[in-house]
């Protein structure tokens, strides 16, 4: 029969004590007391059954009752690490959470204490194998570290939370590559890349209200599949070939353009020119043709043999002969010199090549009678 269901109501082991464990001491001495007595036989010892005599046939039933009971009781002493969180659970309810130290708990089966380190940073590596936004297919190694915040939110939350954060981090990863090109992953988006899939972990495990927290995510490694490395390569070769070829077009483009636009503004600047010029031109021929006519308007003749004269020496001017008037001589013919020849010679003799002057016009012939005088007469008024 157990002690509270003997009618005297009191604990044997419990000396004036109302809550809380035993005094392991003074149980430990009142047995180490009793286990005497009954050695020497309850002399003087204070035995089980009485003050003398044999010890009684019921005090060794309740001796290993308490040594059993003690025994129980120690087995509810539990340490904390600093690190570290205790959950205690009554008949698989949580109860309480303690902090570090020594503390005491209802031995099991009643309860049982969970302990959850919450400052260790606990890593883990998975590979991927995966396609990005552009169909390429991709290697990753992916590096995720991670700590447990919350112990209660850890052990009664989700099932199995160290898994769980393996397949969220799979599907976070391949999420992020999913929306990415090839090359940006291959390159510079590494980082990005890792912070958003970091973000994008946590968020999911918050929903999930796991209790852990992400303290890293790295991108270890992106590369091709082994199958396929010749001819990525022969594919990124190709790619480099066209970002240098579009490199030295821009270099030319950047040099010629320049100099077209230049040369475009060259030229309308001598279109512009020969515009004005030839305008002016124009304009001088008009004028000169006005004043031309009111002084053949005056002088009908002799503005005519001007203007016939003023051919002549246009047409003779740029020519290498001379004509000779031999009106005086009696002979109608004209003498003929042959003045490139005669320098041509003298260029030959002195060595060098000579410019020939411009030669002069001959008289008029006779038909034209007093041009001469008219010509001298013009050239000292100035006109043409």
């Amino acid at each position: 029969m157990a002690w509270n269901e003997s009618g005297n109501g009191k604990n044997p082991w419990d000396r004036g004590r109302r809550d809380g464990p035993p005094d392991l001491d003074r149980v430990l001495r009142d047995l180490q007391r009793k286990l005497s007595g009954l050695l020497r036989g309850g002399r003087g010892g204070g035995g089980f059954g009485g003050a003398t005599g044999a010890p009684s046939g019921g005090s060794l039933p309740w001796l290993v009752i308490g040594v059993v009971v003690v025994g129980w009781l120690a087995t509810g002493f539990y340490q904390v690490d600093d690190a570290g969180r205790g959950v205690v659970l009554r008949f698989g309810r949580y109860v309480e959470t303690t902090l570090p130290g020594l503390r005491w708990h209802l031995p099991w089966p009643i309860e049982r204490v969970e302990r959850v380190n919450i400052n260790e940073i606990v890593p883990f590596r998975q590979q991927f194998r995966m396609l990005t936004r552009d169909e390429n297919i991709i290697e990753v190694d992916l590096s995720v570290q991670y700590r447990r915040a919350d112990p209660v939110q850890y052990l009664f939350n989700v099932r199995d939370p160290d898994r769980t954060l393996e397949q969220v981090s799979e599907s976070a990863i391949r999420e992020v590559i999913g929306k990415n090109e090839l090359d940006f992953v291959l390159t510079a988006g590494r980082s990005e890349i890792a912070l958003q899939t970091e973000k994008l972990i946590q968020q999911t495990l918050d929903d999930y209200k796991a209790g852990l927290v992400v303290t890293k995510v790295n991108l270890q490694d992106a590369n091709f599949p082994s199958q396929v490395q010749a001819a990525v390569q022969d594919a990124i070769k190709a790619r480099e070939d066209k970002e240098r070829l579009s490199f030295e077009a821009q270099k030319y483009a950047n040099e010629i353009v320049p100099l077209a636009r230049g040369e475009a503004v060259r030229r309308q600047n001598e279109a512009e020119g020969y515009r004005q010029r030839v305008i002016a031109d124009a304009q001088g021929e008009a004028s000169r043709f006005t004043q031309l006519l009111a002084e053949y308007e005056k002088a009908p003749a002799i503005t005519r043999k001007r203007i016939y004269l003023d051919v002549l020496e246009e047409i003779y001017g740029n020519a290498n002969k001379v004509l000779l008037d031999t009106r005086g001589s009696g002979n109608s013919n004209l003498v003929y010199l042959p003045l490139e020849k005669l320098l041509e010679q003298r260029g030959e003799q002195s060595g060098a090549a000579a410019v020939p002057p411009r030669p002069a016009v001959a008289a008029p012939p006779a038909d034209l009678g007093g041009a001469g005088s008219a010509r001298t007469d013009r050239r000292n008024r100035g006109e043409r």
